[in-house]
């Protein structure tokens, strides 16, 4: 991606329409579309977090999907962040979490 000057970053951001890229964001939100949700490591890599997107769509915080999953928030973070992978087991239940999140949901509203 090129670096634009000052004067094109300007020129460009003046024929945004922010409010409507807002607005469709939302939309998108409220619809439950996701896009690819990727996460920006400290030494500026950019990789796609699978484990990121499963949380992401069951609308829980790092902690309490941490909780539900039996590992610390720590190990979740290095997960999403792509520092270490999930073991068997927790693959296993991710795979749960990603094709029926109703599921840990339900599981999330019994220990609540």
């Amino acid at each position: 991606m090129p670096i634009l000057t000052e004067t094109e970053l300007l020129a460009r951001d003046a024929q945004r329409d922010l409010n409507a890229e807002l607005l469709e964001a939302v939309q998108q939100m409220r619809a439950g579309q996701l896009g690819r949700v990727s996460v920006i490591t400290r030494d500026k890599r950019v990789i796609e977090s699978p484990v990121a997107k499963i949380r992401v769509s069951t609308k829980l915080s790092q902690a309490k999907f941490a909780s539900l999953m039996g590992i610390s928030v720590r190990t979740l973070q290095d997960w999403e962040q792509g520092r270490r992978s999930p073991s068997g087991a927790a693959k296993t239940l991710l795979r749960v979490a990603e094709r029926h999140p109703e599921i840990l949901l339900e599981t999330y509203d019994q220990q609540s």
